[in-house]
């Protein structure tokens, strides 16, 4: 199980750092044109910037803390704040008729939960 949690959270963690880094150092116009950007058209640069900045937190938050023992409880929780940012993802998309994207954000849904039951509860860090 533990084994599971971790490759899930590197999964996840690698989504996030790659949704993260295109969010913040990519234009928002360039990703307004790319496939399932649409969502960015009527979203502020600021706004779009902050939620590249929340993924790349996310990917350290997934790994970082438990690689590192310190704060490990930071792994259940960022996973916790990871399906609230995939809920919210899901009615953007949901709202566009964009089903395929709402699909792929259920799955990582699925994820961030697989890693907060199993790091809060029977794979927890703090024994």
């Amino acid at each position: 199980m533990n084994l599971a949690l971790w490759i899930t959270a590197g999964l996840l963690a690698a989504v996030a750092l790659t949704g993260g880094i295109s969010k913040t150092f990519v234009p928002k116009e360039k990703l307004a044109a790319a496939h399932g950007g649409g969502w960015t058209e009527g979203a502020g640069v600021g706004f779009v910037k902050t939620l590249g900045v929340l993924e790349l937190l996310a990917a350290l938050g997934l790994i970082l803390p438990a690689a590192v023992d310190i704060a490990p409880v930071l792994v259940p929780v960022t996973a916790v704040c990871w399906v609230l940012l995939m809920v919210g993802a899901m009615v953007t998309h949901g709202r566009l008729g964009e089903s395929k994207f709402v699909v792929l954000n259920l799955i990582y849904l699925a994820l961030a939960a697989f890693i907060a039951w199993g790091r809060f509860g029977p794979e927890s860090f703090t024994g």
